[in-house]
């Protein structure tokens, strides 16, 4: 056995130690929507980071936002403390506008409302948005629980857009639970899968 920069140990045959972290994802739910008022999963202390996969979520109200809000009670009530900024870039079908820019509509400041990920969703058959949302370290007693997003849609006016987020849960309690829902209407459909990051 040998050790490395950092403390790292390494096995004879130079593999890892089993309790070193690797990065991999490791899938603990599958959540599809069919006319869902909402999507909720469940986290503990087991891995440091979740990343949930959000698969062609199709609002059931044209121009939707999909959010999401912490718990701290087990999913008895949702509304954790949030600071978050946002920004996104889009190009219409039409080839008549552009832009990158900050998104001031989809950032909160000290707000236990919900928290946009991606904006402005069509529901036409055809639309949808996807991408991933990761929280770090949910179960720390000590520390505000950070989070990252990147997404794309297909907007109700015709737009490609990837939107990006970033924030945090202004809280030093444990974050247990994470809802997902639309800003207005169910979720018609899709899929949002919740692994673990080993």
């Amino acid at each position: 056995m040998a050790v490395v920069s950092g403390g790292t140990t390494l096995i004879d045959n130079g593999a890892l130690d089993a309790g070193v972290s690797t990065g991999s994802l490791i899938l603990l739910s599958t959540q599809t929507a069919s006319a869902s008022a909402s999507l909720e999963f469940s986290m503990d202390s087991t891995y440091d980071s979740y990343v949930f996969k959000y698969i062609n979520m199709h609002p059931a109200t044209d121009a939707a936002y999909l959010e999401f809000q912490g718990s701290t009670n087990n999913g008895s009530s949702y509304g954790v403390t949030i600071t978050s900024t946002f920004f996104e870039a889009y190009h219409n079908e039409a080839d008549t506008a552009t832009t990158l820019s900050y998104a001031g509509y989809g950032d909160l400041a000290q707000s236990t409302s919900f928290q946009t990920i991606i904006a402005g969703i069509g529901n036409d058959a055809d639309q949808s948005c996807v991408g991933t949302l990761q929280i770090f370290n949910p179960s720390s007693n000590t520390f505000v629980k950070h989070f990252l997003a990147r997404g794309s849609r297909y907007s109700h006016d015709d737009y490609a857009s990837e939107q990006n987020l970033s924030g945090y849960f202004n809280t030093t309690s444990p974050i247990t639970n994470l809802k997902f829902q639309f800003s207005s209407g169910n979720i018609d459909d899709g899929i949002i899968k919740m692994y673990g990051v080993k």
